[in-house]
């Protein structure tokens, strides 16, 4: 990989907006005479991530049209609610099984672009690697999979940390990661200035 192109990668990685969030990946290298093309990714992709992604979707399509609507509509939607956090519980289970512990590493960073992953110094993984990622969110009880590039490893705090963009990923998946950026950036702000309102307060 020349200069250039490695310097165009990491670019392509902050093309989108990422943020600091811990949660579990499985990565395992792909061998390059065996890497697909879209659609044979396309082809190739656990029925789960499929189902859990058209799922989402159809929830939110069908729930769309009854925000705008008042009265019995907002009972019917009340009630979807209920039946579509049902069903992400659900999914969430199935999802949680393709967690496989022999290949699981952990995220530090994310977003539409890529992610950045730690790995202990006898992990097998090395810059201009392509590798199969699965992303798992228990709290969105979501999970994405795709492929990606390494396009840069480093030590940070004895352990290898490696930045890896997104060669092979569905749109719909890769708004999702987006929303969920977005969504861990409000949560992480409500958070910090919770915890200013209760500084002020100690010191008053």
């Amino acid at each position: 990989m020349t200069t250039t192109e490695n310097q165009t990668k990491l670019a392509q990685f902050d093309e989108f907006f990422s943020i600091n969030y811990t949660f579990n990946i499985n990565a395992t290298v792909i061998d390059k005479s065996q890497l697909p093309d879209f659609q044979q990714f396309i082809t190739t992709m656990p029925a789960p991530f499929k189902i859990a992604s058209e799922v989402n979707t159809l929830d939110q399509s069908a729930l769309r049209p009854l925000q705008t609507v008042a009265g019995v509509a907002s009972q019917l939607m009340e009630y979807l609610n209920h039946q579509a956090k049902k069903m992400d519980l659900l999914i969430g289970y199935i999802l949680g099984q393709q967690d496989e512990e022999n290949k699981r590493f952990t995220a530090v960073k994310f977003g539409g672009g890529g992610l950045i992953f730690n790995a202990n110094e006898t992990s097998v993984f090395n810059c201009g690697d392509f590798i199969e990622l699965k992303l798992f969110f228990p709290e969105e009880n979501s999970a994405i999979y795709a492929i990606g590039e390494i396009v840069s490893t480093e030590v940070v705090d004895c352990t290898n940390q490696h930045k890896v963009i997104f060669h092979h990923i569905r749109e719909e998946d890769q708004e999702a990661l987006v929303r969920n950026s977005l969504h861990q950036q409000s949560k992480q702000l409500q958070i910090l200035a919770q915890q200013r309102s209760e500084a002020k307060n100690n010191l008053t």
